[in-house]
């Protein structure tokens, strides 16, 4: 039995993961949770898993879990909890399903301690690639892709050598705003936005989706996964969502990894990963197979991801840059701040900034998430000073 510390446990990933635990019994000992505000959620799966220890970020929600808890059961609270707790405990493996910056420094202490790591949280990769890939090295740890794409990539790649791949496919549904014109995207509401045809995954994730900024992210994630450049990794629309990432070899040859669209399947992968593990998840399906169309995204739709393929060439905090300045405008968004045709320009200005926030230690690159933070907002009340988007 392995076992295993759960980041992000309330969230979409991590109610996913207890889902495939649940599945499979006697697998995994459930060390350690962490979530951030859902104290009562946390609370249960602390119960139902038995699990001896809770992190939670929300110091009020951590006052209010304590006196649920059992008291054998270790509580960590405040904003560097998960990290603490990931520090702490002893494990095997953690999955990090934490959303967005904050998810970094936990995969910095899972990768110090020498532990494994199954990462859902691209932005810890987007923000410190190279670091990470540094620390995995030197702790010999390995980093599994929970993404449905790089856990695709990997399971296309396997006994493979990175040379001799000629390009790396990355797919992308387009989201739910792949049918409007270029007029109408000025009109779209978060709640059109968040209307995900074929994915269920978090808001973040689901209007980067609309965007591409969410393949933008994952074009840096697979450079440093996979140790490729910007030239070799291409982007195509895949409406279907059934293949989820291919690889093309220099002698021609095309592989790919499909599936029904279902984050349980990359999630069991990470967890059971080298081996493979019997599961009722569904595989070929042939009314969902029978009609795989793909496209070349267009460029002036989707401009962000230029951005990403950008930041690959540039390197540095290119990536922590535009990651903060993303998850600050997305949240504008949502909050009926900034129009949606407004998110790419945001972003796109503050990446223009990067070089006023130099350096790529750990330290420097949480430097340049907050100065990149502050600067979008700057920019968002630059863009509509009101804060109304009518």
């Amino acid at each position: 039995m392995r076992s295993l510390i759960l980041l992000g446990s309330t969230g979409s990933i991590g109610t996913q993961c207890l889902d495939v635990l649940r599945a499979h019994p006697g697998q995994f000992q459930l060390n350690g949770l962490a979530a951030g505000s859902s104290w009562r959620e946390a609370v249960d799966q602390v119960r139902e898993f038995d699990c001896p220890a809770l992190a939670l970020a929300d110091r009020d929600a951590a006052t209010l879990a304590r006196e649920a808890l059992p008291e054998s059961v270790r509580l960590f609270e405040g904003p560097q909890a998960a990290a603490d707790m990931a520090g702490a405990l002893d494990y095997d493996l953690a999955l990090n399903g934490v959303v967005g910056a904050a998810g970094l420094q936990p995969s910095v202490r899972v990768l110090e301690r020498g532990c494994d790591l199954a990462l859902a949280n691209k932005e810890s990769l987007v923000i410190a690639g190279q670091l990470l890939m540094d620390l995995a090295l030197a702790n010999k740890s390995r980093i599994l892709p929970v993404d449905s794409e790089h856990s695709a990539l990997q399971q296309c790649l396997h006994g493979e050598q990175v040379g001799r791949v000629r390009y790396l496919y990355l797919t992308a549904s387009g989201g739910a705003l792949r049918d409007l014109t270029l007029e109408e995207l000025h009109e779209v509401t978060p709640e059109v936005a968040l209307a995900h045809p074929t994915w269920t995954m978090g808001p973040r994730i689901t209007i980067g989706s609309a965007t591409l900024m969410n393949k933008a992210l994952e074009v840096i994630e697979a450079a440093h996964l996979y140790g490729v450049g910007a030239e070799r990794i291409r982007v195509v629309i895949h409406r279907q969502s059934i293949v989820h990432s291919m690889v093309e070899y220099v002698d021609g040859s095309v592989i790919s990894q499909l599936g029904p669209p279902d984050m349980r399947g990359p999630i069991h992968h990470a967890l059971f990963y080298p081996d493979r593990i019997a599961s009722d998840l569904k595989g070929y399906v042939p009314e969902l197979f029978q009609n795989l169309t793909f496209e070349e995204p267009d460029p002036e739709r989707f401009p962000a991801l230029e951005l990403g393929y950008r930041c690959v060439r540039e390197g540095g905090n290119a990536g922590a840059v535009l990651n903060a300045a993303d998850e600050v405008a997305v949240a504008a968004f949502l909050d009926g701040q900034l129009p949606f045709h407004e998110l790419v320009p945001v972003v796109s200005a503050v990446l223009d900034r990067r070089h006023e926030w130099p350096g790529s230690t750990l330290a420097e690159l949480l430097e340049a998430d907050r100065g990149a933070r502050k600067a979008a907002k700057e920019e968002i009340m630059r863009l509509v000073p009101t804060g109304a988007t009518d």
